[in-house]
């Protein structure tokens, strides 16, 4: 509950840090890093905090799991979130189905639940995809690592 009323608050007032691109971009390859600036600067920020959340408890980790937990948000970037939407979704996540991708508050709620998906279809190399993909439901080993890494916020 904690983590969900600090979500609530951050998407009231975001915080105002930059997030650190050149760090992530120093990791990601080609199209990837498009696909990292596309993100919202919160989920930029997030993303490079769980990258170096699983460096620090990980300094072996592969680089295809950095680069998963620098893209593991940027399904959503397919349909930016507006405030209240954002928390929203993040207080209750409707079982909608992710095609097609509708507007509205129900497009929101798509992008919340599916939003590994959107981005796994947008990355090439199949680790990086396959970890991304395992976003919310872990199955490896390096996808649990991420989901700790991710969950500690």
């Amino acid at each position: 509950m904690k983590k969900r009323l600090r979500r609530l608050l951050r998407a009231f007032f975001p915080r105002g840090e930059k997030p650190d691109d050149a760090f992530a971009l120093a990791f990601l390859q080609g199209e990837e890093r498009l696909l990292y600036l596309s993100m919202d600067p919160r989920d930029r920020a997030h993303a490079v905090r769980v990258a170096r959340r699983l460096l620090r408890r990980y300094p072996d980790a592969p680089l295809f799991a950095v680069r998963a937990a620098l893209l593991h948000d940027a399904g959503k970037a397919v349909r930016p979130y507006h405030p209240l939407e954002r928390i929203l979704t993040g207080l209750y996540a409707l079982p909608v189905p992710p095609y097609p991708l509708r507007g509205g508050i129900w497009g929101a709620f798509q992008v919340r639940r599916h939003h590994p998906l959107y981005a796994a279809e947008r990355i090439r190399d199949p680790e990086v995809r396959a970890l991304v993909l395992e976003h919310h439901r872990p199955q490896s080993l390096w996808g649990q690592r991420l989901h700790q890494a991710d969950q500690e916020e």
